[in-house]
């Protein structure tokens, strides 16, 4: 009888310890790091700005005074799908998440942006041009020999600080929905082309001020690896020292940009 009631006492004992084992789910993996790339499209409106020409062999030192400028419309000429393709306004991002876990991070980001004073305008001038006082307000359109592109890219580079923060996930993970954040400063690489009182320069890239930007972000992850994302984004550049025709222009705008991008995220470092 003894050996009997030892036996229910023992296999009682078991039951809970055979029940954890079979109920028991293999814990989700966490991952240490992360690191992602993006590529996509940009729009980008800009606020007015004051141009300073500086042309001493001229004896030009004048200021084009709240100037209006515009992105590359991509619908313009030829239809959207021709201008949009063949000159893109582009980004990419390549970041890493140094904290996955509480979504800390660090990224390189790009924006191949295009500025454009618009054409015809009428800006007002004051200063000299050609040791003579300016003439108030010019036309400003090619056909009087006027152009201001930073067409192949205003050209904005930031070093940013990324902060995520998880909206929305399932269990598995197929879909996942988060809410990001960055700031950062780097340098502006513009491509300066332009023509004033018909004294053309040559195009060239060339290191030419800062910027610094703040932008939001809405990223849709899905099967883990896969993402798209919209974002706003706010942008302060400043541009100094361009190479105009026997001379340099500086400015400085902010512009406002709206991105759509995809990309792909990949974790690594297990915890």
């Amino acid at each position: 009888m003894l050996k009997q009631i030892l036996g229910l006492v023992l296999c009682l004992a078991t039951i809970p310890a055979i029940a954890q084992t079979e109920t028991a789910k293999p814990q989700r993996t966490k991952h240490k790091h992360r690191i992602y790339a993006s590529w996509g499209y940009n729009a980008e409106w800009y606020t007015r700005s004051t141009v300073t020409v500086n042309q001493p062999e001229l004896g030009s030192d004048y200021k084009l005074l709240n100037v209006k400028a515009h992105d590359h419309k991509g619908w313009d000429k030829g239809g959207l799908f021709k201008n949009a393709l063949t000159i893109p306004q582009y980004n990419y991002r390549i970041g890493y998440m140094f904290d996955d876990e509480k979504g800390w991070g660090m990224e390189l980001n790009f924006d191949h942006t295009k500025y454009i004073i618009a054409d015809p305008q009428m800006i007002t001038l004051s200063g000299t041009v050609k040791n003579e006082a300016t003439p108030g307000t010019i036309n400003f359109t090619a056909s009087n020999g006027f152009y201001y592109y930073l067409n192949n890219g205003a050209n904005f580079f930031l070093i940013n600080i990324v902060k995520r923060w998880h909206l929305l996930r399932d269990k598995k993970q197929i879909i996942q929905l988060d809410g990001i954040g960055k700031f950062g400063v780097g340098p502006v690489v513009p491509h300066v082309q332009n023509s004033l009182f018909g004294d053309a320069n040559v195009g060239h890239f060339q290191l030419g001020g800062w910027n610094t930007g703040v932008e939001g972000v809405l990223r849709a992850t899905l099967f883990k690896y896969a993402y798209v994302e919209y974002c706003n984004k706010l942008d302060y550049a400043r541009y100094s020292g361009l190479r105009i025709y026997k001379g340099t222009a500086k400015q400085a705008f902010g512009t406002y940009e709206m991105i759509v991008n995809v990309g792909a995220t990949i974790p690594i470092g297990r915890k």
